[in-house]
């Protein structure tokens, strides 16, 4: 698919991630990391880490407590456990994006949905987290990009948890980093919710160079 976006800079990595895969690379400070739902309605669960130290990785409270909500847009930072940036949303053509529905994974598709065997993002992510030397305990609560987690009057959540995606075929998300990166991707294989609209589909992600890089 090609679409008319704005490019940020020169076009470092471009990559389209199939339904269900994970992802990871280095996002280096200033670069600009565009995350693309190609076909709409597809979750992506994100983690993110200091490049040069792994134990500095993203910390929902903070990321909440500085943006002051529970679903994030351009403009929000993405905030690490010491409270500094790793990511700045400097475009988002969606919005709404969650903070609280952690990531799915083969013990809570058992749990929730009564359905074993059946992998998901948690899996992911320990699979892209291997390749830097890294695993289980680096796992921490998640963005969901294009996730939609309502949160009803009095604090209450959906009865599904997860409803069908706001997002449409071509939105994207621009997320600048503000020091060097370790970005993790989940493209969500979740059939169980509502998160996929059903159906996995592909995202695309690209890594544009810094400004005169």
């Amino acid at each position: 698919m090609t679409l008319s976006l704005p490019t940020p800079g020169p076009i470092r990595q471009d990559q389209v991630v199939p339904p269900g895969a994970p992802w990871s690379a280095l996002v280096r400070k200033g670069e600009v990391l565009r995350i693309i739902d190609l076909e709409g309605r597809q979750g992506v669960d994100f983690l993110c880490y200091n490049a040069a130290n792994p134990a500095e990785r993203y910390h929902a409270p903070n990321t909440i407590k500085a943006t002051r909500t529970l679903r994030l847009g351009e403009g929000h930072r993405l905030y690490s456990d010491e409270a500094r940036a790793i990511f700045t949303i400097v475009a988002d053509s969606c919005g709404g994006h969650d903070t609280i529905g952690g990531c799915c994974s083969a013990p809570s598709n058992r749990m929730l949905y009564g359905v074993a065997d059946c992998p998901g993002c948690r899996e992911n992510f320990l699979q892209a987290l291997s390749e830097h030397g890294l695993g289980r305990k680096d796992i921490v609560p998640n963005v969901n990009f294009f996730c939609n987690v309502p949160v009803k009057q009095g604090g209450q959540l959906a009865e599904r948890v997860f409803e069908e995606s706001l997002s449409k075929p071509g939105d994207h998300v621009d997320l600048r980093a503000e020091m060097d990166a370790l970005a993790v991707i989940s493209n969500c294989p979740q059939l169980n919710n509502p998160c996929n609209d059903g159906n996995p589909t592909p995202i695309r992600v690209v890594i544009y160079g810094a400004e005169g890089s």
